[in-house]
């Protein structure tokens, strides 16, 4: 297999969540430069117009422009789709609003866990009636907020997010501790608009106060996520050369080419620039050998996204990787750590799941041959569709329409890059 080319991936979609909804309720006018204009960004435009924002069409790559307004009462249910990132960090919200507001997502978020928001926002002063245990559908009332000082179980921006937008806008102190550090678009963004946020290793504190930002202009820059399948694809090709371009290189994000560095993939650097706060560049990645290595729990929250892609890489590299403190993606769209396995053994390779360690016996020789049921998640079918690109592959996907939650056009992007 041969790769050429450059590509931009999607601008990221955690940045384009956060950017709607902070725009959603400052005073005045934003402009979003680059957005990703996919499933779930579009579900939280559609809320954001239901609670009163006027939002403009979101198109992926396309600017939008959002008229922040105060939230009303919506007079219909907030549909999440698939997106746990918006069903989220809107409840944290919605917690300093004093009106009633129902959620609701589709089947695969329904699964998805929401105490590990509810139950501290209830903590804070807000109304949380359940309908359906622990996830969506659910009631929420806001109003009168009470300070928190929260010691988080999991390493979940969404948590902490949402504790911190809660506060924010309800104008009480919060303050947030992770076992380890999780992902900080938040921290950035809330910077970059003025607010006034204290970080202390894994802490995250902010004073009473209420705050509202003005409107702002912005641009998204490329979702790491994204890029990963296509560092991927060109790291595990025969020959070629594959420029990203765009790529956000956010620490907290950066995991998979640390992982990937040590595993000997072949990946410069070049372009680094600062974008709204965060860190941005080119990519320019090569095929290379690959060795197998072990992925440690503290380091899964910068990489827990990548990890269906990073397994695939460690099929097709020699040893044994292990993935250690994985549990949480049995919680994601899918029970991915499940998937993962299962798909990698139908496809022929060695693999293990113990308590919440993944574990990859590579083989760079094997010809992966068989179906795969990707359960309608975007990382899966883009994972095994990277997999299916590779030299001697035989690999039929259950569908490939879920890429598009995040990536729209993947798959004829993947195809243009890869030579006959």
């Amino acid at each position: 297999m041969r790769v050429e080319g450059m590509i931009t991936p999607p601008g990221d979609k955690s940045i384009t969540h956060r950017a709607l909804m902070l725009a959603a309720l400052a005073r005045g006018s934003s402009m979003i430069h680059d957005p990703l204009g996919a499933a779930d960004t579009r579900a939280t435009a559609g809320i954001m117009r239901r609670l009163g924002a006027a939002v403009s069409r979101l198109r992926d790559g396309k600017g939008v422009r959002v008229l922040g307004r105060r939230w009303r009462a919506p007079s219909e249910t907030l549909y999440c789709g698939n997106s746990g990132t918006t069903a989220r960090l809107v409840l944290g919200m919605l917690a300093a609003h004093p009106f009633t507001s129902r959620l609701n997502g589709d089947r695969s978020l329904r699964r998805r866990p929401m105490r590990r928001v509810t139950d501290p926002l209830s903590k804070m002063g807000a109304q949380i009636d359940e309908q359906g245990g622990d996830g969506l559908p659910l009631t929420i009332r806001g109003g009168r907020l009470r300070r928190i000082r929260y010691q988080s179980p999991v390493a979940s921006a969404q948590v902490k997010s949402a504790l911190l937008f809660a506060g924010l806008f309800g104008g009480v102190g919060v303050s947030v501790t992770e076992p380890h550090r999780s992902r900080d678009h938040t921290e950035r963004f809330l910077r970059y608009l003025g607010a006034r946020i204290r970080v202390s290793g894994t802490t995250v504190s902010i004073a009473a106060g209420e705050f509202r930002p003005e409107g702002f202009e912005i641009t998204i820059p490329g979702d790491p996520s994204s890029a990963a399948f296509f560092v991927a694809l060109a790291t595990l090709a025969d020959k070629g050369e594959l420029i990203v371009r765009n790529v956000g290189l956010n620490p907290t994000r950066a995991g998979f080419l640390r992982v990937l560095e040590r595993m000997g993939g072949k990946v410069s650097i070049e372009n680094p620039r600062d974008v709204a706060g965060e860190p941005v560049a080119d990519l320019v990645v090569r095929p290379s050998r690959l060795r197998a290595t072990v992925v440690h729990a503290a380091e899964v929250p910068s990489l827990i996204d990548e990890i269906p892609v990073l397994a695939i890489i460690a099929a097709r590299s020699a040893g044994v990787t292990e993935f250690r403190g994985v549990g949480e993606l049995r919680v994601k769209e899918s029970d991915r750590l499940g998937l993962i396995a299962s798909n990698l053994t139908r496809l022929g390779y060695d693999v293990a799941v113990l308590d919440d360690t993944l574990a990859v016996q590579g083989d760079p020789d094997h010809a992966p041959i068989g179906r795969v049921a990707t359960a309608s998640d975007h990382r899966l079918v883009m994972a095994f569709g990277v997999l299916a690109k590779t030299a001697g592959a035989r690999i039929a996907l259950s569908e490939r329409s879920s890429a598009g939650v995040s990536y729209p056009g993947f798959f004829s992007v993947l195809q243009g890059v890869v030579c006959p």
